[in-house]
């Protein structure tokens, strides 16, 4: 994983929010229209907004770090580190849909592709060892970075990802010898005490920018 790179790109992204406060502009027009379940505090809504972006972008290369790793520990790496080059990918030579976009604005776009490919993964692996492959929850994070991309160009991000992540985990992937000696390994205490080292990644950025599930289910 080039995580140096994707940490130079955030630092220029960074650089490029401070001339032109483009993301600012962008997430203030945004603030009256908000999905109701998305809550902000009465002061200081913006600034919680641009910390939340800021902070779910930092979090790329240190979500794919972290993937790799518990990929590499539980003998799967062949399996998962060809889907999280695609993560990276999505950062560093984004797909055609993505052109214009740049500074934070663009990367936010990017980071829920990278955010969302992993949380896909997670899915499958829940879906066939009943246990998440990461120990990272981004459900809520994503969900607020969809309304904050909006539709339909959020859409087309998470079709992008699924078409990357069928290409590369299928079926036969969790038939793998590897595969089946981590459902093994699921329950083992050194397993658990890994995971443990990550959070809930919603916890991390989304102290103040909460889901309040009445809402959103009314």
């Amino acid at each position: 994983m080039n995580i140096s790179a994707l940490q130079e790109l955030i630092l220029r992204a960074r650089q490029h929010e401070a001339g032109s406060q483009r993301l600012a502009q962008q997430l203030q027009t945004q603030l009256e229209s908000l999905h109701p379940a998305i809550r902000l505090p009465q002061e200081d809504g913006l600034g919680v907004l641009q910390r939340f972006v800021a902070a779910y972008i930092e979090q790329v290369p240190e979500v794919l770090e972290a993937a790799n790793q518990v990929a590499r520990e539980a003998g799967i790496e062949a399996q998962i580190k060809p889907v999280l080059k695609v993560a990276e990918q999505f950062f560093l030579q984004p797909p055609a849909l993505m052109a214009g976009h740049e500074g934070l604005e663009g990367l936010l776009d990017e980071a829920y592709l990278a955010h969302r490919l992993v949380e896909e993964v997670n899915d499958r692996y829940i879906r066939h060892l009943g246990q998440p492959l990461i120990p990272l929850d981004t459900t809520v994070a994503n969900l607020i970075a969809h309304q904050l991309i909006g539709e339909p160009f959020a859409n087309q991000l998470d079709e992008a990802v699924h078409h990357a992540v069928d290409g590369m985990l299928d079926e036969q992937s969790f038939a793998q010898a590897s595969v089946a000696a981590y459902r093994e390994r699921l329950s083992d205490p050194q397993t658990e005490a890994a995971w443990r080292r990550w959070p809930c990644l919603s916890q991390r950025l989304g102290v103040e920018l909460q889901l309040d599930s009445q809402r959103a289910a009314s």
